[in-house]
Formats: structure tokens, C-alpha cells, sequence
């Protein structure tokens, strides 16, 4: 009976042991997952402010040669302050209503930025970067003034 007791007692140790094992269990998935959230939050808010700041010079331009030339240097700026991978960035804009010019007298324009956000630490190896990206979308409109482009 004493030995059973001496056994169930000898584990002088051992919860030190455990509390790092399971701290570093549970840390190293804590911190992955902080790391990825952080990445998501600063590509989605350079989305987001990208389309809104393209639709609002666009919408704000006098004429549609300024507009573009405007709207390609805000898109490439915010790409730029945000960190975004400038080959990822896909620029979409339309106009409603759809008429044969974009953008035109009156219409809203509708910009939409979309990027793909990468898994931090994740290698290039077989594509895994691409298959594992994370897609990020974002949409501003703008009403364009109905005496655009007659100064």
C-alpha cells in the first residue's frame, strides 16, 4: 500500500512540464491565427479604400481622360501605402445605368478592387500561396455630375 501511495505522489515536476508543452500547443496556433487576421484586415482595408478613393476621383473629374489618368494614379498610390501586391489587384468599374460611355454625365460609377490575401509563411512550393490565398473584395459607387465632361 505505501508504494502505491509514493507513486501516485512522485510527480514533483511534471506541471511545469505540462504547462509549457500546452502554452506552446496552444500559443503557436494563437499567434499563426492574430498574424492571419492582421494580413486580412490590412488587405480588406486597402480594398476598401481603393475603391472608394478610385470612385471618388473618378466621379470627381472633369472629363474621362482625367479620370483615368486620376483614378490609375489613386489605385496605385493606396496599393502602394497598403502593402498590397500590385499583380494581385484586380480593378473592375461600371456604370448604372449602362450606357456606351464609362463614365458618363449623370451615371453612378461603381469600382470594385479585388486582391488576394496569402497565408503568412506559407511557401511558394506546388502553388500552395495561391491555393491557400484568401479573396478580398471591395465596392464603392459615385454619382458623377450630370455636367461632367461640357467643361
Amino acid at each position: 500500500m505505501r508504494r502505491s501511495r509514493r507513486w501516485v505522489r512522485n510527480d514533483d515536476g511534471s506541471a511545469a512540464l505540462e504547462f509549457i508543452v500546452v502554452g506552446v500547443l496552444l500559443l503557436v496556433p494563437l499567434v499563426y491565427l492574430v498574424l492571419t487576421l492582421g494580413s486580412v484586415q490590412e488587405q480588406t482595408l486597402g480594398a476598401e479604400a481603393a475603391a472608394r478613393h478610385t470612385a471618388r476621383v473618378i466621379g470627381q473629374a472633369p472629363d474621362a481622360e482625367t479620370a483615368a489618368r486620376r483614378g490609375d494614379a489613386v489605385l496605385a498610390s493606396v496599393v502602394r501605402e497598403y502593402g498590397m501586391d500590385a499583380e494581385a489587384v484586380e480593378f473592375g468599374m461600371n456604370c448604372v445605368p449602362t450606357a456606351s460611355r464609362c463614365p458618363d454625365a449623370g451615371a453612378t460609377v461603381i469600382v470594385t478592387v479585388r486582391t488576394r490575401v496569402s497565408l503568412p509563411f506559407l511557401p511558394p512550393l506546388f502553388g500552395l500561396d495561391r491555393i491557400a490565398a484568401i479573396p478580398v473584395e471591395a465596392q464603392s459607387a459615385q454619382k458623377v455630375s450630370r455636367l461632367w465632361g461640357s467643361g
